[in-house]
């Protein structure tokens, strides 16, 4: 991890319509780190992770990645700029093989030798999927559908990858799992991870820092092994 921002997020109001979910929100995301973004439900963590991605726009504020600024481009132009995305439950194509979709993550690939690489690597990064690889998305099981999501957004080689939930529908053993494999992908792989989470303590445990999310707002902020064990923190977030 380097002190360098690969992420900036400044001042930044967004939602959608007449309803405004986000309020001058700001942080930075160093080159290496997974950063975790917490909160309760309703308080504008997914917003925050789809305006990033270019899935809302922002009312106002600068979003720059690598200095290089979002808030004119395209959602389908940022995976060339090095961003993926994992939304809330994956959303693979269930009636398409695991093979399928992770094809289409590498949609995006100058030719068809580079995706057949990138394939080989990801299933060498999660050996079973190359077990799977003939089977339909949708008769996986939870863990390995979001394992498979995961392998998706990697196929394009993203220097910062986003995560929605990724412990929805999952038990707390595969929970474990799936963020064990985020943090040990972030240092084999180089990847700057921002994840959105309402498991707090799980999601602490791995990160380097973390961002309080209350209604639109980040209230508090700090490294994540602090947030973790801050007592207000736990009594308001973790039920303790």
């Amino acid at each position: 991890m380097t002190d360098t921002p690969l992420l900036s997020v400044e001042h930044v109001t967004s939602g959608y319509d007449d309803v405004t979910v986000l309020h001058d929100v700001s942080f930075a995301v160093k080159t290496g780190a997974i950063v975790a973004i917490v909160g309760a439900n309703g308080a504008g963590k997914t917003t925050l992770l789809s305006t990033i991605a270019g899935l809302v726009r922002p009312r106002q504020g600068q979003i720059q990645l690598r200095g290089a600024e979002l808030r004119s481009r395209a959602a389908n132009e940022l995976p060339r700029l090095g961003m993926a995305m994992v939304p809330e439950g994956g959303r693979l194509f269930p009636f398409m093989t695991v093979l399928e979709n992770l094809e289409l993550g590498g949609y995006s690939a100058e030719d068809r030798q580079s995706v057949g690489q990138r394939l080989d690597e990801v299933m060498s990064l999660f050996p079973v999927l190359g077990e799977r690889r003939s089977q339909l998305a949708g008769r996986l099981s939870g863990g390995e559908r979001q394992m498979c999501a995961i392998a998706r957004a990697l196929m394009s080689r993203p220097t910062l990858l986003l995560l929605d939930e990724p412990s929805v529908g999952l038990s707390p053993l595969m929970t474990e799992r799936v963020l064990e494999t985020v943090a040990l992908l972030a240092r084999r792989e180089g990847l700057t991870v921002v994840i959105v989470e309402q498991r707090v303590a799980e999601v602490l445990a791995i990160a380097h820092e973390g961002h309080i999310l209350d209604h639109g707002r980040i209230v508090g902020s700090g490294k994540a092994a602090q947030l973790l064990n801050d007592q207000s923190v736990q009594a308001t977030y973790m039920g303790l």
